[in-house]
């Protein structure tokens, strides 16, 4: 685009030199042109011109925007990040998720020895209980005493 703009003064020249050599050529062939052709060129000339010059203004104005734009679009791109700054955060993130997973795992195994602990003591202090229970009953036997001393006190 920018190598178009840099042809539009050479084609305007150009032109200018075409219709001065018309101009020239014409003098000198018939002595000069009409007033009415003549003027009719310099309008030509002049309404080219200024169609030039909106030409260039309306360039300029989207050179303007569209460098507006890259300037938009690097400033987002610089906020981006990178692709070891994106792996760095996630290994950061799962590093972080494995030690917890890692600290809940080995709370839950030392509560588990605690159960365990706990468990194999109950089973030892039921035994105990039992044990208790049936040397009580071989002392008292129900059927040995007869009668309930509780029934008939004997003073």
């Amino acid at each position: 685009m920018e190598k178009a703009l840099n042809f539009v003064p050479r084609i305007a020249i150009f032109l200018a030199g075409v219709a001065a050599g018309a101009l020239t050529l014409s003098r000198r062939a018939g002595g000069g042109l009409d007033l009415a052709a003549t003027e009719d060129l310099k309008n030509s000339i002049s309404r080219l011109e200024n169609r030039l010059t909106e030409q260039d203004t309306a360039n300029a104005a989207r050179f303007t925007q569209i460098e507006g734009r890259l300037d938009e679009h690097a400033g987002k791109l610089g906020e981006v990040p990178s692709t070891a700054q994106i792996v760095a955060a996630m290994e950061q993130l799962l590093s972080k998720t494995m030690a917890s997973l890692d600290d809940r795992l080995s709370t839950q195994a030392h509560s588990i020895e605690v159960l365990k602990t706990t468990v194999s003591q109950t089973d030892s202090l039921l035994e105990r209980v039992l044990e208790s229970l049936d040397s009580l009953q071989t002392y008292t036997d129900p059927a040995a005493l007869g009668e309930d001393l509780f029934l008939h006190p004997t003073v």
